[in-house]
């Protein structure tokens, strides 16, 4: 294998310094690819995710490097490390645990440190979770319509993830998500009730031994993980199929879940924000929105008055 990473990637140019920002496996080794294999055999020193990860990798690949540890937690001073190195002449290759870093994973810090300080940064690309999924989805409106959106994973609670959940449901283009085993229950069941028509795919345990993938509306991805303990095992990305394109209408009717979306943030958005939110989100023609706005608003305001006849007669 050495050799044929050689062979293939021998005669490249490799100057002293740089950053080589490295994709590997995330699963199946034998995707690693010769140029990466030759990548890590010549640099002088790998920073890595987790270095205990790594160690394994490298091992099973027939090479041992100095290792740099950088997570989330040590971005910054991490990124200093691997800049004094790249000062004095030396090259790093950049990994994460599994994958290509600086997407999801940490590493976005330490390539745009590299770059201030003039280093050169190469991308040695490979494996990627979303892409893989997204290729396996077969998701032809976002391939051809209106592409793709990469989120990765949601926040974890609050009024943050709510939001970002119905910008999710409500994304015209294909949406990709990353979710951990502990929720993945929680993360169908919320997708199921904020837009239980859109196609839905689900992955799990890419390019390993029991992968598997799963197409179906959201409503009923929540029955099919339960009706198999093994199904919540593993490592999830899913991609909300893009929506279908709109069909121009005379009507003036809005979408049932253009309708939803307004009338959740006009609960608590004066009603320009609230239109211009529900038109980002949902992609409804802003002036129907308005309108609807504008007539909830009334309805409302004409239900205070009445109440406030009943409470006085």
């Amino acid at each position: 294998m050495h050799q044929a990473a050689q062979a293939a990637a021998g005669g490249q140019q490799y100057r002293p310094g740089s950053l080589y920002v490295v994709a590997t496996p995330i699963g199946n080794l034998a995707d690693i690819s010769l140029r990466a294999l030759h990548v890590l055999s010549r640099v002088d020193a790998v920073a890595a995710e987790d270095t205990r990860v790594a160690g394994q990798l490298l091992h099973a690949l027939g090479l041992h490097k100095p290792l740099l540890a950088v997570h989330t937690h040590n971005e910054r001073q991490g990124a200093l490390a691997v800049n004094v190195r790249l000062a004095a002449g030396e090259s790093v290759a950049l990994i994460s645990d599994a994958g290509t870093p600086a997407v999801s994973d940490p590493g976005a810090r330490v390539v745009a440190a590299a770059r201030e300080a003039g280093h050169p940064v190469v991308a040695i690309p490979g494996a990627s979770s979303a892409l893989a999924a997204f290729s396996v989805a077969g998701d032809a409106g976002g391939a051809e319509g209106a592409g793709f959106r990469f989120v990765g994973f949601l926040p974890a609670k609050g009024a943050e993830r709510a939001a970002a959940l119905l910008r999710a449901a409500h994304e015209p283009a294909s949406t990709i998500l990353f979710e951990a085993p502990h929720r993945i229950d929680t993360l169908l069941a919320e997708l199921a009730a904020a837009c239980p028509q859109r196609r839905l795919t689900l992955a799990r345990e890419l390019t390993k031994q029991f992968e598997q993938t799963h197409c179906a509306a959201a409503a009923e991805m929540p029955a099919w993980l339960e009706a198999d303990a093994q199904r919540g095992r593993g490592e999830f990305v899913l991609v909300l199929h893009a929506l279908a394109a709109p069909v121009d209408s005379a009507g003036d009717e809005l979408p049932v879940a253009a309708q939803r979306t307004l009338e959740v943030l006009l609960r608590e958005l004066p009603l320009k924000q609230a239109v211009a939110l529900a038109a980002e989100i949902s992609a409804a023609p802003r002036k129907r929105l308005y309108a609807a706005a504008l007539a909830l608003k009334s309805s409302d305001e004409a239900g205070a008055e009445g109440d406030d006849a009943g409470g006085t007669a």
